[in-house]
C-alpha cells in the first residue's frame, strides 16, 4: 500500500482539486484509490452530521470507500483555523489521534491512499503540535501543490524549505493554474522546474469546464503506473 500527503503553498491553491484528479487518474489505471482528509474546517449539516465539500469531493473521486467519519474524522463548521474551530467545541486533536484515524482507513483495502492536508504546510492541530510534524513522523511522502499566481515562487521555495526542515521528503510538485491571467505563466513554471529540487509531476491548467491534468513521466514513475 502506498500513501502520499498532499500539501499546498497556501490555502485555496487547489489541493482538493488536484487530489481528486490524482484519485481519478489512479482509478483510470485500475488501481484501488482512497482519499483521506483528516481535518476540515468549513462544513454544513447534512443527514444529521457535519460534512465538508472537499471531503465529499475526495469520496466521489475514489473507488475505495469508507464512512464519512472515516474519510473526514475531524470536521468543524466555521471556515477558520482548525485548532481554533476545535477549541470552540471542546475537541482536542492530537498526533496520536491522526495516527489512529490513518490506521483505520488503512484497513479499507486501498492500494493508494492520498492524505490531503488543510491550509498550508505548517498547520497547528492543537496548542503545541503541528500537522507537518505528524506527516514527517509518519514518513509520508509529500506532494506539493503550487498555486500558480503572482507570488507563487516565494511561496513554493519557502514551503519546500519548511518541508525539508521538518524531516519530511517532498517527492514532487504539481503546478495548478489558479489565475487564468497570470503573467509569464510558462516562465514561472520553468523557474520552479530549475530551482525546486524535486520533479514536476503534472500540470493542471485553468479550466472552467472539464477538469484536466497533464501528466509528466515523473508521476507515472512515482506511482508505478
Amino acid at each position: 500500500m502506498s500513501q502520499f500527503f498532499i500539501t499546498g503553498t497556501d490555502t485555496e491553491v487547489g489541493k482538493t482539486y488536484v487530489t481528486s484528479l490524482l484519485l481519478k487518474y489512479l482509478v483510470s489505471k485500475k488501481k484501488k484509490a482512497l482519499g483521506f482528509k483528516p481535518i476540515a474546517a468549513g462544513a454544513e449539516e447534512a443527514f444529521g452530521e457535519l460534512v465538508n465539500e472537499d471531503a465529499l469531493t475526495l469520496m466521489e473521486a475514489a473507488n475505495v470507500h469508507g464512512t464519512y467519519e472515516q474519510i473526514n474524522p475531524f470536521c468543524f463548521a466555521p471556515p477558520i483555523a482548525p485548532h481554533i474551530a476545535a477549541s470552540r467545541v471542546d475537541v482536542h486533536i492530537s498526533k496520536q489521534d491522526l495516527t489512529n484515524k490513518l490506521a483505520d482507513v488503512s484497513t479499507l483495502g486501498a492500494e493508494f491512499t492520498l492524505v490531503e492536508g488543510a491550509g498550508g504546510w505548517v498547520l497547528p492541530i492543537n496548542e503545541e503540535e503541528f500537522l507537518s510534524t505528524w506527516v514527517a513522523e509518519q514518513n509520508l511522502p509529500v506532494i506539493l501543490v503550487v498555486g500558480m499566481k503572482l507570488g507563487c515562487l516565494n511561496h513554493a521555495f519557502l514551503t519546500l524549505q519548511a518541508i525539508e526542515a521538518s524531516g519530511a521528503k517532498c517527492v514532487g510538485w504539481i503546478a495548478n493554474q489558479i489565475d487564468p491571467n497570470m503573467a509569464e505563466y510558462d516562465a514561472n513554471i520553468e523557474t520552479l522546474k530549475q530551482r525546486l529540487n524535486c520533479p514536476l509531476l503534472a500540470v493542471t491548467p485553468y479550466s472552467e469546464e472539464k477538469a484536466k491534468m497533464q501528466v509528466h513521466p515523473a508521476l507515472n514513475s512515482l506511482l508505478g503506473v
